[in-house]
């Protein structure tokens, strides 16, 4: 494909600083674009875009005396992700069943389904409109998937659960395994029944090998819209919120309650059965042990505020040159003492 620059900021609603006829061929990063591409930066990568092989870079408004031709818009990373789909070719799949795909009984499917070999939707299941269920999915009994949701490779969605319109789940991604529920006694562990099921609302995306835990009774719930990274293990009863993001290796213990539009960096741990509110931001590796307010940002363990945080990891740099002035000090007070 290829497009002029001033076709592609009509797209994008920017400006053109430079050669609105150059032809651009295709998309890449800053250091991988050549002549033909375009590439975007924003700070702290402008210096380093001035010297790319980039035909043009897109910049946010407010760069000056930038070198190469340029184009403008307000969010770069927006506009360059909407440019990547239209760059990047649609995959091709036909919407049939495949003759190698298990169907069970009194399967309900939606129209344009595709159904690739070696999928197996079990009896029951409840199938929407223009669902693409890739090779070696489950679709357990009675389970339901929203229109347009795509399951990818090897995920699977267990009995009753059920998945939303637009919902994309990667692969090995298990959506309804069993809660971690144990009763002990004399040292024998015995299982709990979980008999709930997951919940995800429209437009969540479920990172590969994710687990999302179904609760003992009632459901687990993921918000809409909420987009969840790979590696991630949600626990039984959860109530995770509307547009969230979750990062890769965190873990959400079971019957947390989390607010909507709440980031958790990579490696966040949390006990169970608290409430973490609305509109905050937790740094990677957090601890969270009790229950959170709303609308803060937070870091540590236990976890505490950011800069609070920051002050500390300064203080502990400090700590062998501070033990030694102690160590010194302490001589002396002794030798006074004497």
């Amino acid at each position: 494909m290829k497009k002029t620059l001033q076709e592609i900021a009509a797209i994008v609603g920017g400006r053109v600083a430079g050669d609105e006829a150059i032809e651009i061929d295709g998309l890449d990063n800053i250091a991988g674009a050549g002549a033909g591409d375009l590439t975007f930066a924003v700070e702290p990568h402008i210096e380093e875009a001035k010297t790319c092989k980039a035909a043009a870079v897109m910049l946010p408004e407010g760069i000056e005396d930038f070198p190469k031709t340029a184009l403008y818009v307000d969010d770069p990373r927006a506009a360059f992700a909407k440019l990547l789909e239209i760059f990047t070719p649609k995959l091709e799949r036909p919407a049939e069943v495949s003759a190698k795909a298990h169907v069970g009984k009194d399967v309900k499917l939606g129209q344009n389904v595709t159904i690739m070999p070696f999928a197996m939707v079990d009896d029951h299941a409840v199938i929407g409109d223009n669902v693409v269920l890739y090779p070696h999915t489950y679709i357990g009994q009675y389970a339901e998937i929203g229109d347009d949701s795509v399951i990818y490779s090897n995920a699977t969605v267990r009995e009753h659960c059920r998945v939303g319109k637009r919902c994309v789940v990667h692969s090995s991604a298990v959506i309804g395994s069993d809660g971690f529920g144990f009763t002990t006694k004399d040292g024998v562990h015995t299982k709990v029944p979980q008999v709930g099921i997951v919940v995800l609302e429209d437009d969540v995306e479920i990172g590969a090998h994710d687990g999302i835990d179904r609760a003992a009774m009632g459901a687990t719930v993921i918000g809409k819209g909420t987009k969840i990274d790979n590696l991630v293990h949600i626990g039984h009863n959860c109530k995770i919120g509307a547009n969230c993001l979750i990062v890769a290796q965190t873990g959400i213990s079971g019957s947390t309650t989390v607010g909507h539009n709440v980031t958790f960096g990579g490696q966040v741990g949390t006990v169970g059965h608290i409430n973490i509110g609305a509109n905050s931001v937790y740094a990677a590796r957090s601890g969270i042990i009790g229950d959170m307010p709303e609308g803060v940002f937070c870091a540590g363990f236990p976890v505490q505020s950011h800069t609070e945080w920051l002050r500390m990891q300064a203080a502990m740099k400090k700590l062998p040159e501070m033990r030694k002035k102690i160590s010194q000090l302490e001589k002396k007070l002794a030798k006074y003492e004497g």
